[in-house]
């Protein structure tokens, strides 16, 4: 998992996509989850949340 995190830093840090002013908050963000150990989990259960609601949505529109 460390190497996929250092990866995204990486990828992140060399992004022509990604404002100058906002790749240093990114990668903060990015290294205060590295350090918490729930991290993980954190993000799992916000994009499960997240599909909950716009799952109906793609249901309506015949993709799901």
């Amino acid at each position: 998992m460390q190497e996929k995190i250092d990866k995204v830093i990486d990828t992140i840090e060399n992004s022509d996509k990604i404002d100058v002013e906002s790749k240093p908050l990114i990668i903060e963000k990015i290294e205060e989850w590295r350090e918490e150990d729930n991290a993980v989990n954190e993000i799992a259960i916000r994009l499960e949340n997240w599909w909950f609601e716009i799952e109906p949505i793609f249901a309506e529109m015949g993709l799901v």
